[in-house]
């Protein structure tokens, strides 16, 4: 297994169940995502309505991030991971019910709005434990020397997820219902669950169990300040996605500006799929690595401007153009960012940094989701969706001049300097 090996990681089987247990995790919870903007919507016609959406799981998810870091750092991770894939079952059980008619219709329009946004809430609480638990468990599943490698496969592979289950949420509204989809959110959670048994147990590396918290947490915050590569990373990206997070605008677009119904939604969604695809299979191939700044900036660049095209777009196709070169963009960013994370973080601080990772980045769709709600409701939606994309062009722009260094990054150094600590 050569270091230039494309498919180095691949051949560690328990890096492939692990990749097959986060697809499944990532492909049910933005499937539910985009189930429940739907049914929000179509109950509501309102687009504050998906902005809140956003906020009501964004808030426990921030607000317990730093906390979750220090538990993750501190306790098994496959244990944790299962308690986490179970906590996300219930929640998936809950709005199965709340979209079955036979118990809805008794009840008020309000209180099963108000019912989803508090199963909402509670999804937020879980995926404050969820992202950093994942982010520890990886490098116990591989050597150090194939990190970049397997942190382009990880990537690759939410990315994936993260793009299939918004398209698969599509269709399946249209072809199955509501109701049937969340069943399915369900199932391919239990599937994560069952996955995860196959892998044995790890141990843990923090040298200092039993540490009080505030300390604990300090040290993270401390890492990450200090440690500028993986702070302007993060803090471009969520910057960038902040504002450009016009895909929670969709159902609007799919339903009032584009008039293409249920079918079209799920067409929408899909096409930053096969972005997604391309950059999976070509990134493995030719390593992002070399010149990994620039790369990043150029990739959120192009992101803003496809966000800028899609919102203008009055054309379906052209639509679909703009939201597959925004799929293929961010999933260029994404491979970056995990991999400068993985190359940075030290083993015994995996916990704290990817929660500090998670209230930049891993929040910021759904802060992106409110933001859009609001200003859609507050600018009217093609302005929203226009103005969050030259935010993240500007902010890219001043990133760029700001930060020469940043411009200058390269990863090639830190792979070498693995390859010879194996």
């Amino acid at each position: 297994m050569g270091k230039n090996d494309p498919y180095a990681a691949l051949r560690f089987r328990e890096f492939n169940i692990f990749l097959g247990v986060r697809f499944a995790m990532v492909f049910a919870w933005t499937m539910q995502f985009v189930v429940i903007e739907w049914e929000v919507y179509s109950l509501t016609k309102n687009p504050l309505s998906l902005g809140i959406i956003g906020l009501v799981e964004v808030i426990p998810a921030v607000s317990l991030a730093l906390v979750a870091g220090h538990v993750v750092d501190q306790k098994e991770k496959k244990g944790l991971l299962q308690k986490c894939i179970l906590g996300f079952s219930v929640i998936s059980v809950g709005l199965f019910l709340l979209t079955w008619p036979k118990i809805t219709q008794g009840l008020s329009q309000n209180i099963v709005l108000y019912s989803i946004y508090f199963l909402v809430f509670l999804g937020g609480i879980v995926r404050a434990f969820l992202g950093p638990t994942i982010f520890a468990l990886f490098s116990l599943l591989i050597p150090k020397k194939f990190y970049p490698n397997a942190a382009t496969w990880s990537s690759s592979v939410w990315q994936m997820g993260a793009v299939i289950g918004p398209a698969v949420a599509g269709f399946a509204i249209s072809l199955i219902g509501v109701h049937w989809s969340m069943c399915l959110i369900a199932a391919c959670s239990m599937i994560a669950f069952l996955l995860l048994v196959q892998i044995p147990k790890k141990p843990i590396l923090n040298p200092k169990i039993g540490e009080p918290m505030r300390k604990s947490l300090r040290e993270g915050i401390r890492f990450v300040w200090n440690t500028k590569v993986i702070l302007g990373a993060i803090t471009l990206d969520m910057i960038a996605v902040l504002f450009g997070g016009a895909v929670a605008l969709l159902p609007i677009f799919a339903q009032d500006i584009l008039k293409v119904g249920a079918e079209g939604f799920g067409i929408l969604r899909a096409a930053p799929a096969v972005g997604a695809f391309l950059i999976m299979f070509t990134s493995a191939y030719f390593p992002l690595d070399r010149k990994a700044g620039m790369k990043l900036l150029v990739a959120i660049f192009g992101f803003g401007l496809s966000i800028i095209v899609f919102g203008l777009s009055t054309w379906f196709w052209l639509s679909v153009f703009a939201l597959f070169m925004s799929g293929a963009t961010d999933g260029i960013s994404m491979i970056i960012r995990q991999t400068i994370l993985q190359l940075k973080t030290p083993d015994h601080m995996r916990g704290r940094v990817a929660s500090v990772n998670s209230m930049f980045v891993g929040s910021s769709n759904e802060l992106g989701a409110f933001e859009s709600g609001l200003t859609a409701k507050l600018m009217g939606t093609v302005t929203a969706v226009v103005f969050g994309g030259c935010m993240t062009v500007a902010t890219v722009i001043t990133t760029g001049l700001a930060f020469p260094t940043f411009r200058k990054l390269d990863l090639r150094e830190d792979m070498e300097l693995n390859s010879q600590a194996e």
